[in-house]
């Protein structure tokens, strides 16, 4: 049986709903916050969810969910990519890793935008930091996994024969 493409899309829209409810109920109950590469790899849930969305609410025709899978794609690459330079934060050595720097909102009120993003993407030790887990993979392992899956149901969409 092959899922329709708005199935797929709001399959997609509805996990990101829940991934970032998921991670407001962590921030706001568990007082985990989220560092800097947390809070983009958010912004691509966001992304995602909402070109999802959109998707479904358009429900274009053949080339249409083309480029709504592409995107897609797109989005979820970009954010596996925060993930995946997070999770290789995490496992530096204890000696290896970056010296925490100044929060996120501090630099968005004092330094210019251009040069806030290769801070961010540096990391800090704050970002290595694994403060939950669950079934041994940190938070930004599981982004990483969610991301992958996404990525493939946008690619799936793109190369899906009409």
């Amino acid at each position: 049986m092959i899922i329709n493409n708005r199935v797929l899309f709001l399959v997609v829209f509805l996990a990101c709903i829940g991934l970032m409810g998921f991670g407001l109920y962590l921030q706001h109950f568990k007082h985990l916050e989220p560092c800097p590469l947390c809070i983009l790899q958010r912004i691509a849930f966001i992304a995602i969810g909402g070109t999802a969305l959109v998707a479904v609410i358009h429900n274009p025709r053949k080339r249409g969910w083309s480029l709504y899978g592409g995107l897609l794609a797109l989005l979820a690459l970009l954010g596996g990519g925060v993930a995946a330079w997070q999770v290789w934060l995490q496992h530096l050595p204890p000696g290896q890793v970056p010296e925490c720097g100044p929060g996120l909102d501090y630099m968005l009120d004092v330094v210019p935008l251009a040069k806030i993003l290769p801070m961010i993407f540096k990391g800090s030790g704050e970002c290595a930091e694994v403060t939950w887990t669950f079934l041994e993979l940190s938070i930004a392992q599981w982004a990483l996994g969610w991301l992958i899956l996404f990525a493939l149901a946008g690619a799936i969409t793109v190369f899906r024969r009409r």
